[in-house]
């Protein structure tokens, strides 16, 4: 560990006030006035511990994303949270509009987004439309982002 001061900068480490950027990585002490780091041992390592399981695939991401848009809109949040609670576990779409105090058409929309996100199924009966959460269709999305 023979390099100057400078090029402790250039990896994170700031000798001078004691401020280390890549802690998880590396532990320093400073001995007396020297600007020498100094590693700390095996405690040194237990964060960085390389993790056995693959990052999600781009594609995946991307599709993941749209999926979280579609969940980040407090009216789609809501109308899941209607049609799961309903007795039959299905709803149509004259059942939503008022408890939303949207308009048929925006809740039409809300419905469509998530259609295609694929956590309700849409089925028409006559006229209507009822809608039904996909079963398992939540938990797969929170298990995409941690069993990869």
């Amino acid at each position: 560990w023979s390099r100057d001061l400078a090029d402790h900068k250039l990896i994170g480490i700031d000798i001078e006030s004691g401020h280390f950027i890549d802690g998880c990585q590396f532990m320093w002490k400073t001995v007396g006035m020297s600007t020498t780091p100094t590693a700390l041992g095996p405690a040194a390592t237990i964060c960085c511990t390389p993790s056995d399981r693959t990052p999600i695939e781009v594609a995946h991401a991307e599709r993941l994303a749209r999926t979280f848009r579609a969940l980040g809109d407090p009216a789609r949040l809501r109308l899941i949270s209607l049609v799961a609670a309903n007795e039959a576990s299905e709803a149509c779409v004259c059942d939503l509009t008022e408890p939303l105090g949207l308009s048929q058409g925006t809740v039409s929309h809300h419905l469509k987004v998530l259609v295609d996100t694929g956590i309700f199924t849409r089925e028409k009966r006559g006229t209507w439309a009822y809608y039904r959460l996909v079963p398992g269709a939540l938990d797969s999305i929170a298990r995409s982002l941690i069993s990869n």
